[in-house]
């Protein structure tokens, strides 16, 4: 059976080269998309790693008369007492202006002794950040007001980076930076007080990301202009509106209060323009492919009739008929498959854009299985057709 269709195929294969073309193209797309879509799949099923509900986040200019650290901190200190008295309110923390599902990252290299520099995102924070957050510690400790007499920085790192430098090892206690002398000085190191778990700060669909956190100190708070504060369920505009009032009384003008879960949605839905984008394009080209296919499949049959009425008078069924014509669509499929497949599968051998190899092959049988479907679905009618052919009236014609 499939000698003679190899027959069929190669006494056609101008014709059918064409066909082996398009269904080519069209894996080599549907694989692209399958890849964005299993990558983006395979994130969304990681837990947050916090909890983002009630958390609002404040961003001011400070005021330009607070220069000096010890006035920072106690224009901060008095700012966090006024807002504490709100009821609504339980708890508050300065921070950088990277927060959660913003579009301000900041990262830098970092290292542990001789080991490869990896690089990490950066986040300013104070010893309440992980109370606003909720965020789940699973090593140690975070740091508090008792560490700013240590000799290094106190921070606190994320599951992924503590795999990266450190492995199985424990992290807590570890230092991390080279310590490189400098006209008589040293830079500044950091040791690890705790390790969180992993956190997606950066969108339900963002892969997960190297982290550190870094207490922050009286000269970067200077130029802090964000507050994260987890206030009570329930908390409703009219409390929003009296704590903008406080806050200008306080700080002055140019004040913006922001709600973590709709950054959130907003964030997610600049996450999905790329996949929206990669979809009607693969879904163009889909409809081009099909109607192409569709329309020679029908031209065949017509060209064929001669042939097909005269297998029908030697005795072949109509069944037998649809499936020669569906068995032959599927065989340039396979043909074009096992050429795409050689060029996919050189991603998860050559472990291109840094992805496990488990998602190119699930993109792989994806596109494998939405080929054959796509194929099959254009061949079916057509086949149809060609087993209603009688005998007699295709000879007839002949």
């Amino acid at each position: 059976m499939f000698s003679h269709l190899f027959k069929l195929i190669w006494n056609k294969k101008k014709q059918n080269a064409l066909l082996i073309i398009e269904m080519f193209i069209s894996f080599i797309v549907m694989f692209a998309v399958f890849t964005l879509v299993v990558f983006s799949y395979n994130n969304y099923k990681q837990p947050m790693g916090f909890d983002y509900n009630n958390v609002w986040v404040i961003n001011f200019f400070p005021p330009e008369n607070i220069t000096r650290n010890d006035s920072v901190s106690m224009f901060h200190d008095e700012l966090k007492k006024t807002m504490l008295a709100m009821r609504q309110i339980e708890e508050i923390s300065f921070t950088g202006n990277n927060v959660p599902f913003s579009m301000s990252t900041s990262n830098s290299s970092i290292n542990y002794g001789s080991h490869k520099n990896v690089m990490a995102n950066m986040y300013q924070a104070e010893e309440t950040f992980n109370k606003v957050m909720k965020m789940q510690m699973i090593e140690g400790r975070w740091f508090t007001k008792a560490d700013d007499a240590s000799k290094y920085t106190p921070v606190v790192i994320n599951r992924k980076l503590k795999e990266e430098l450190f492995g199985s090892e424990n992290a807590v206690g570890k230092v991390l930076g080279e310590q490189i002398i400098e006209k008589g000085t040293a830079e500044n190191r950091f040791r690890v007080m705790g390790v969180t778990e992993n956190v997606k700060d950066k969108g339900s669909y963002q892969a997960i990301e190297n982290g550190m956190y870094i207490k922050m100190d009286s000269g970067w708070a200077r130029w802090s202009g964000t507050m994260i504060l987890k206030v009570k369920p329930g908390t409703d505009a009219a409390f929003e509106s009296k704590l903008f009032k406080t806050l200008s009384n306080a700080i002055g003008t140019n004040i913006e209060i922001e709600h973590l879960d709709k950054k959130l949605v907003s964030k997610n839905k600049v996450m999905l323009v790329p996949m929206i984008i990669a979809f009607v394009v693969a879904g163009f080209l889909i409809i081009n492919v099909a109607l192409g296919l569709f329309g020679v499949l029908w031209y065949n049959i017509n060209k064929r009739r001669g042939e097909i009425g005269l297998r029908r008078a030697v005795g072949a069924t109509g069944d037998s008929v649809s499936k020669q014509l569906v068995g032959e669509v599927l065989v340039l499929s396979t043909i074009s498959l096992v050429i795409g497949c050689f060029f996919a599968f050189q991603f998860p051998l050559l472990n291109v854009f840094d992805l496990s190899a488990g998602i190119y092959l699930a993109a792989i049988a994806l596109s494998i299985i939405f080929i054959y479907a796509l194929v099959t679905l254009c061949a079916f009618y057509p086949g149809k057709q060609a087993a209603a052919i009688y005998p007699a009236v295709a000879l007839h014609e002949e």
